[in-house]
């Protein structure tokens, strides 16, 4: 009789403090935390913030590489901008894909390019495709919570010839054979992964990065316009542009 006493208590006092509400700071704050929770796991975007999409490409082969990327520049549903060009130009030999916010990118490549041609006068020699991805990595990582900045560091240097270094967001710099990013890229992975194979050849290089982008295209919405490669060698720099049917 005593036990069952006690519990009906116990019962009570849970059932009055299920109806007894949460003070007011606590609400907001886990509304506050659900939202973030909701933002950071489901991709939600913030008050005033649209989507933006792209797909950037660079691969690397005996003797150069080669970048490419589509040219529309999307907000939300809005196409901004058809035939923008993504592939900035840092130094003579080492360029920029750019995705994520514009604005961010642009501020980004600006400043590298002013420290490269600042370091190129004081080394007095061109200088290394490894150095302007650090310099990229050093002020992606310093802004990171301040930043949309996705970059590809690509081009040739007489030390490591043709290279390729990955910066996606957060500042983190890999070197690689091949990177793909942006929105498109989501489409390809597999498509890249079952295609590339190490040493190919600069025409192979060319297809496989062209097919790869139309076939980003084609398939991401904020994708789309035409498709600009740059391929950067020794003694040349080559741009071409790429219509689709």
């Amino acid at each position: 009789k005593g036990r069952k006493s006690k519990i009906r208590n116990s019962t009570l006092n849970i059932e009055r403090m299920a109806l007894v509400p949460d003070p007011p700071c606590m609400s907001n704050l886990s509304r506050q935390q659900n939202a973030m929770i909701d933002e950071n796991i489901f991709g939600g975007l913030k008050d005033n913030e649209v989507s933006t999409g792209t797909t950037i490409m660079a691969v690397a082969y005996d003797g150069g590489v080669i970048m490419g990327a589509d040219s529309r520049v999307s907000t939300g549903s809005y196409v901004a901008n058809r035939v923008s060009d993504k592939v900035t130009k840092i130094h003579d030999r080492i360029f920029a894909c750019r995705s994520g916010s514009a604005a961010d990118t642009q501020a980004v490549t600006d400043y590298v390019r002013h420290y490269l041609c600042s370091h190129a006068l004081e080394a007095e020699r061109p200088p290394l495709v490894s150095t302007a991805a650090s310099l990229c990595k050093r002020i992606c990582y310093s802004n990171k919570d301040q930043l949309l900045a996705s970059l590809i560091i690509a081009g040739w240097d007489p030390v490591d010839g043709g290279s390729v270094f990955a910066i996606p967001l957060g500042g983190t710099c890999i070197k690689v054979p091949f990177a793909i990013g942006g929105s498109g890229s989501t489409y390809i992975y597999g498509h890249v992964d079952n295609t590339y194979k190490p040493n190919m050849t600069k025409q192979e290089c060319t297809d496989f990065v062209q097919e790869a982008i139309s076939r980003a295209m084609q398939r991401d919405g904020s994708s789309g316009g035409i498709i600009r490669l740059v391929v950067i060698e020794q003694d040349s720099v080559d741009r071409h542009y790429i219509t689709l049917p």
